[in-house]
C-alpha cells in the first residue's frame, strides 16, 4: 500500500513542521513549562491561524472541509516536535464532535479551547459510567468523574462521554469542579466532577465510539512522529559521539540496536497510517486501529527505550529534547487503552470474525 502524500498533502506537512519547528526549541519549551497555562497557546493560535486546527472540519465554521488524513498529518507532525498544544484533544476529539455546534468556530479561530472529557478513574472508555439523566429536549443532567482530562484546566467547554451518548458541558456550568492535575510530562491535566451539570446533546452511543476511535487513531500518529524524532535524535547522537576512537554507530551493538528501533518506528508508522487511511474511506478499521493502537504502545516503548539507552546519560538531560517524546510517548501509549487491553479487545475482534 502506497502511504506517500500527494503534492497539497505534502505541502501541508512542510507547513506543519514549519510552525511547529520554530517554535519548539529547548529554551521556549521550558518558559511554556512554567508558565501558568502549561501549554503553549501562542503556538495554538498560530496553528489556527495557518488553517492548521480547522484543517477537516466544515468550511460553514472556519475549517477548511478536508479528511482526516489532513488532521493526522498536522498530529504527526505535534508528535514529531512534542509541542505543547492541546492537538489531540481538540483536533481529533472534540472538534469532530460539535458539528456546527457555535463552539466549534472559536475553537477553530484558535481563541477557545474545547477539550474531551473521556477517561474515568475505572472502566473501559466505550463503556462509560458518567449519567446522563433527566433529559429535555437537547438537554440533560450531567453526572460523574472524569480523570486525565488533556487541556482540562484551561478549557472553555468538555465534550463528556456518557452512558447515555456525547454531551458538551460548558467548564464554568454550575455542577463543574475542575481540578488541576499535574503529569510527568509537565503540561497539566484536570480532573474534572460533573454534580447535575448541563449538558447539550451531540450524538449517542455511536458518537462515543466514533470519539474513541479517532482519538486512538489520533494517539497512534502522533506516536509515529514521536518515535521518528526519537530515532533521529538517536542516529545523528550515534555519529557524532565517540569512544574507543570511532563513532559509537560502527559498533555491532549499538548498531544492531539501532536497526531495531528503525523497524519498530516503520512497525509504529506503517499500522498507523493504514488505520488512518481506512478511517478516512470510510472502510471497516475496528482490527486496523487496534493493532496499531497495540503497536504504539509496544514497539512505541521499545523505541524510546532503545533511544535513551544509546544515548547513556546524556538522554535525561532537560537540556536536551529526548526526554521529551520519552514523556509523550509514554502518554499517548496509555490514553484509550495501553498495549495489554488494545491487544486483548484486538482478540475478541478477531475471535468474533
Amino acid at each position: 500500500m502506497d502511504f506517500s502524500f500527494d503534492p497539497d498533502q505534502q505541502e501541508l506537512r512542510d507547513l506543519a513542521a514549519r510552525i511547529l519547528t520554530d517554535a519548539t526549541g529547548i529554551e521556549r519549551t521550558k518558559e511554556v513549562l512554567a508558565s501558568p497555562e502549561g501549554m503553549d497557546l501562542d503556538l495554538w493560535a498560530a496553528m489556527a491561524e495557518a488553517g492548521l486546527v480547522g484543517i477537516s472540519l466544515p468550511e460553514s465554521v472556519g475549517g477548511a472541509g478536508l479528511g482526516w488524513l489532513e488532521t493526522c498529518i498536522v498530529l504527526e507532525e505535534v508528535g514529531r516536535s512534542a509541542a505543547t498544544v492541546p492537538a489531540w484533544s481538540v483536533m481529533a476529539l472534540a472538534a469532530p464532535a460539535l458539528g456546527d455546534h457555535p463552539d466549534l468556530q472559536a475553537a477553530v479561530a484558535g481563541g477557545a479551547v474545547v477539550t474531551a472529557a473521556v477517561h474515568e478513574p475505572t472502566g473501559d472508555p466505550f463503556t462509560p459510567a458518567t449519567t446522563a439523566t433527566d433529559a429535555s429536549g437537547d438537554t440533560a443532567s450531567i453526572t460523574g468523574v472524569k480523570v486525565c482530562v488533556p487541556a482540562g484546566a484551561v478549557a472553555t467547554a468538555m465534550v463528556v462521554t456518557t452512558a447515555a451518548g456525547l454531551y458538551l458541558v460548558a467548564t464554568d456550568a454550575a455542577g463543574v469542579s475542575v481540578e488541576r492535575a499535574e503529569t510527568t510530562s509537565g503540561v497539566p491535566e484536570a480532573t474534572v466532577t460533573f454534580t447535575g451539570a448541563e449538558g447539550q446533546f451531540l450524538g449517542g452511543s455511536d458518537a462515543v465510539a466514533d470519539l474513541v476511535w479517532r482519538g486512538i487513531s489520533a494517539a497512534c500518529v502522533m506516536a509515529s512522529g514521536a518515535c521518528a524524532a526519537a530515532l533521529a535524535l538517536t542516529a545523528t547522537y550515534a555519529v557524532e559521539r565517540h569512544q574507543f576512537g570511532k563513532p559509537i554507530a560502527s559498533l555491532q551493538a549499538v548498531s544492531q540496536r539501532a536497526g531495531d528501533a528503525y523497524i519498530d518506528t516503520e512497525a509504529v508508522r506503517l499500522t498507523a497510517w493504514q488505520a488512518a487511511w481506512r478511517m478516512d474511506r470510510g472502510l471497516e478499521a475496528t482490527a486496523q486501529l487496534l493493532a496499531a493502537k497495540f503497536q504504539a504502545a509496544e514497539a512505541g516503548w521499545r523505541v524510546v527505550h532503545a533511544a535513551h539507552h544509546l544515548h547513556g546519560g546524556f538522554g535525561v538531560d532537560r537540556d536536551y529534547p529526548l526526554y521529551r517524546y520519552f514523556l509523550l510517548h509514554k502518554q499517548l501509549e496509555l490514553q484509550l487503552g495501553s498495549g495489554t487491553p488494545s491487544l486483548a479487545h484486538l482478540g475478541r475482534v478477531l475471535a468474533a470474525t
